[in-house]
């Protein structure tokens, strides 16, 4: 397996000492760029319509290959594999080559894919150019990859749209869906080996749809992911919901805005939401969302990056923008605030909309939460935190590493302030400068202990530990 070395961009500044208050304390020597979008260690490889999916503690990413920076069309000449388990480093699992299907021979038509873990293997579902569909097997990611039908699983012309493009979902009930098609999307329930239809694909009905072609037209490269009973079908951003797999699906908006895209990544010549293509995915608890992105330097609609974004859904089953900035996913960034709800691993705790339309991490007794690789921490930094305290003498250990590691601090929320109101807490932290594996940890008698809305780190508490809000 091939490793991309990951490389940290670092601005070297002298330390200085940085007066607050009464007291002092020495700020980081070196001042880290943060740049985890387009994903940072597979920049420049040129994946496009990314596909993930969660399996056995790690993340594996299938792709289609823009071949060439000079391409003036679509050339994609095999798929490749990668698998992370932290959304930061990756590894080359594998790759497959058009020959190494029915196709038999080379082409510059590999595109979409999708692989899922089935019947005691893997299965690799791809484009085989824009109208037919494959499917290879093999133990693991790693591949071999073997093409147990010498044929097309959908060929071309057996449904009334040009069948590329699949995305599987693996249901609640341990049932496979396929779905495909551009404009005209068709779903079936797959056999239990993934190697055949379970039964004739059903088209599926939109019920009022946009895309990036405007209203009444979706695109290609549908999506489907399952949250809170509801099924997504989306595509370039644009999505609808049913309550029933096979639909119909009620088209609810898009999981991007002007306002949730920073600029770098907002296109200069294309609608923010053009060639997006990308999927949702769960890991470790939380939700992402992965697309298309070709805004950066040297980069066009055939040679692509991917970006990566948390994924929030509201109390009525809406997704909320997803937000998509040079920071990505499972790293932070200590220079500005944190969003509690983002963190990469939990246990006792979940995700809640607030009062205002954002987003809380609601922490139970035992509750923790874990935000990994927060770069610029400064030394004996105060942490300060935005929190909805819900329960009398509770308390929240800020621990380095592991649940179970050093405590750093220990804040002490005192008494119950009523759900909805949210009160700043600072507590001071013994910790060494540079990066921190922070863990939070609630300490309480029952459920429910708080809620935080958002945190960030400052040289000194000063004299105040806690302002109301």
């Amino acid at each position: 397996m091939n490793r991309v070395k990951f490389i940290s961009i670092t601005l070297l500044l002298s330390a200085s000492i940085i007066m607050f208050g009464n007291s002092c304390c020495r700020q980081p020597e070196a001042i880290e760029t943060v740049a985890g979008n387009p994903i940072s260690e597979l920049t420049g490889q040129a994946l496009a319509d990314p596909h993930l999916i969660a399996h056995g503690g790690k993340v594996y990413l299938f792709a289609s290959h823009d071949f060439s920076i000079q391409s003036k069309s679509y050339d994609m000449r095999d798929w490749w594999v990668w698998s992370s388990d932290d959304l930061l480093h990756w590894n080359q699992e594998s790759v497959l080559t058009p020959d190494e299907t029915f196709m038999k021979e080379p082409s510059t038509m590999c595109w979409a894919t999708f692989g899922v873990p089935m019947d005691g293997g893997w299965r690799l579902y791809f484009s085989a150019g824009p109208t037919q569909i494959g499917v290879v097997t093999a133990q693991t990611p790693a591949g071999p990859w073997i093409d147990p039908l010498g044929k097309p699983l959908i060929a071309e012309g057996e449904y009334s749209t040009d069948s590329r493009d699949p995305d599987i979902l693996l249901d609640d009930d341990g049932s496979a869906y396929i779905v495909f098609g551009t404009f005209n999307y068709f779903i079936a329930r797959l056999s239990k080996d993934g190697l055949s239809l379970d039964e004739e694909a059903r088209p599926v009905t939109v019920i009022d749809p946009v895309g990036p072609y405007g209203k009444g037209k979706t695109d290609d490269k549908p999506s489907l992911h399952k949250h809170g009973g509801l099924y997504y079908l989306s595509w370039s951003g644009f999505y609808a919901v049913s309550e029933n797999v096979y639909g119909p699906y009620e088209y609810r908006g898009t999981v991007l805005s002007a306002e949730s895209v920073a600029p770098e990544f907002r296109p200069d010549r294309a609608d923010l939401l053009f060639d997006r293509h990308g999927n949702f995915f769960e890991f470790n608890g939380q939700w992402y969302y992965a697309a298309n992105d070709f805004k950066q330097p040297g980069r066009s609609p055939y040679y692509r990056d991917v970006v990566m974004g948390y994924v929030h859904f509201k109390d009525n089953g809406d997704m909320a923008p997803v937000r998509i900035d040079r920071t990505g996913v499972g790293q932070y960034d200590a220079i500005g605030e944190i969003e509690a709800e983002d963190w990469f691993k939990s246990e006792g705790a979940s995700n809640a909309e607030n009062p205002w339309g954002g987003f809380d991490l609601k922490l139970d007794s035992g509750g923790q939460a874990a935000y990994p690789n927060i770069h610029n921490v400064p030394a004996d930094a105060c942490l300060s935190l935005s929190i909805s305290n819900n329960q009398d003498g509770a308390a929240l250990e800020f621990r380095e590493g592991t649940p179970d590691g050093p405590v750093l601090g220990t804040l002490n929320l005192g008494e119950s302030n009523n759900a909805g109101h949210y009160q700043t807490h600072r507590v001071a932290l013994s910790n060494h400068p540079g990066t921190l594996n922070l863990w939070i940890v609630a300490k309480g008698d029952d459920s429910g202990v708080c809620r935080i809305d958002s945190f960030r780190f400052e040289p000194s508490c000063g004299p105040s530990a806690k302002t109301p809000q």
